[in-house]
């Protein structure tokens, strides 16, 4: 008999001790499954307000206050749990305000990701990356030589080397600035500046290959030229100029010898290099350094007014004058009487050589050539007119034979003369010649 009491009593131990241990679980997984849902951070609900609508914003604000409650659940008492609801209730129910983004900085444009590594910021000397070869030019302060990158071996690129020993301090600065521009450009008719070195006697400026030469140089080699040639490359010039004045940057020195090729196959594949003469616009004519290229130079300029980008479609009229005409609208081997051409802007289309060329083209070349900057078109509203905007069928039907063959007199002479200054020391101060101001002097009398 007291063996089978035992046996209940035993029994009904065993049942109640279950009983509490599956109690214990329950409370357990839910101290657990309250425990497993922190709270977001205030950060994070900030920055999500940044990148969402207002609807999202609100989704991820109710989120943050259930997992709130949830939390101090675990931490307080009932009533005090409550309280926690109710004020989570209130959350979902206020309106989330939205939070304006922040104004985007500039984009800059870096060529890094397509510059041979090791690059520059690895801290390896240039000699140690890159191998010299043949001179493709010589100035005063520079020569630029073809290289080879020791991980690129079949990429050839143009290495601008300077030697810092010849430069002034104003001409530093400018070398500075080229290198700080163009490492924010990226633009398919503008030069690519892949990268950038120095050391105690060197600069070097890894360039672009142009393997092309100058565009000019290629125009006179055609057997036929017509005005859609014209057209195209006036084209593709005013789209690089707009893309560096929508950056607030002017060139400051348009020519012919600055619009290179990128091959020897492609035409349409021109772009605008030598930003040495550069500079940022901050604000309208906030420019007054006296430079350029004495042909190519705006009046305003030479007479010594503050300036802006307008001064580089002054440069542009003149180079579109030239594709069309074949020779340049101001002429005069004494520099004397060229700038005072330029100052009036008398300049004229010679009926042998423009007569049929069409008159939408002479409109533009006008609204360039003119005298006063603020009625100047801009290379966004030279974009727009109608000769840029003609049909390639029409424009290519308008012969410029006779025109090509003084272009050709023209760029013999230009080169001529561009291999002589080659050897001479030019920078802003002497770049419109050694006497620029004693001519602009005798040019007012």
């Amino acid at each position: 008999m007291m063996r089978i009491f035992k046996k209940l009593r035993d029994r009904h131990k065993h049942h109640s001790e279950e009983k509490n241990s599956k109690h214990n679980n329950h409370k357990s997984s839910a101290v657990e499954q309250t425990t497993a849902r922190p709270s977001a951070p205030p950060s994070a609900t900030h920055d999500s307000a940044h990148r969402q609508s207002s609807n999202t914003a609100s989704a991820n604000t109710s989120n943050y206050a259930k997992g709130s409650s949830a939390s101090q659940s675990h931490q307080k008492s009932d009533a005090n749990s409550h309280e926690a609801k109710q004020a989570s209730r209130q959350m979902k129910q206020r309106p989330v305000e939205k939070i304006a983004p922040k104004p985007k900085p500039p984009q800059e444009h870096s060529h890094s990701s397509r510059s041979p590594q090791p690059d520059s910021s690895s801290g390896i000397k240039f000699d140690e990356l890159y191998r010299l070869k043949q001179v493709l030019g010589q100035g005063a302060f520079s020569t630029v030589r073809e290289a080879k990158h020791k991980n690129d071996p079949f990429k050839i690129y143009a290495v601008k080397c300077v030697e810092r020993a010849k430069l002034s301090k104003e001409d530093e600065e400018a070398l500075i600035d080229e290198v700080g521009i163009l490492r924010e450009f990226n633009h398919e008719h503008i030069i690519c500046l892949y990268d950038f070195f120095q050391d105690t006697k060197m600069y070097y400026l890894v360039l672009e290959h142009m393997s092309g030469g100058e565009l000019f140089d290629r125009i006179v080699a055609k057997a036929y030229y017509n005005e859609k040639e014209a057209r195209d490359v006036c084209k593709i010039l005013l789209e690089a100029v707009a893309y560096c004045h929508s950056n607030n940057v002017a060139h400051r020195d348009l020519k012919p010898e600055n619009l290179l090729l990128v091959s020897q196959s492609d035409d349409n594949k021109v772009k605008i290099a030598d930003f040495g003469f550069a500079k940022r616009v901050l604000k309208p004519n906030s420019l007054s350094t006296q430079c350029g290229t004495p042909g190519y130079v705006a009046p305003e300029i030479l007479q010594a007014l503050p300036y802006d980008t307008k001064a580089d479609m002054w440069s542009v009229g003149v180079i579109l004058y030239i594709l069309l005409g074949g020779y340049p609208p101001f002429i005069e081997n004494n520099q004397r009487l060229l700038f005072r051409k330029i100052k009036k802007g008398q300049y004229e289309f010679h009926e042998e050589y423009w007569g049929s060329v069409s008159k939408e083209a002479k409109n533009l070349i006008s609204s360039l050539l003119c005298l006063d900057p603020n009625t100047r078109l801009s290379a966004k509203e030279a974009l727009k007119n109608k000769w840029i905007l003609s049909d390639a069928a029409t424009l290519e039907g308008k012969d410029l034979g006779a025109n090509l063959a003084e272009f050709k007199k023209f760029n013999a002479k230009r080169k001529f003369k561009a291999a002589v200054k080659s050897v001479i020391a030019i920078n802003k101060l002497t770049s419109l010649g050694l006497n620029f101001e004693h001519d602009l002097i005798d040019n007012d009398h």
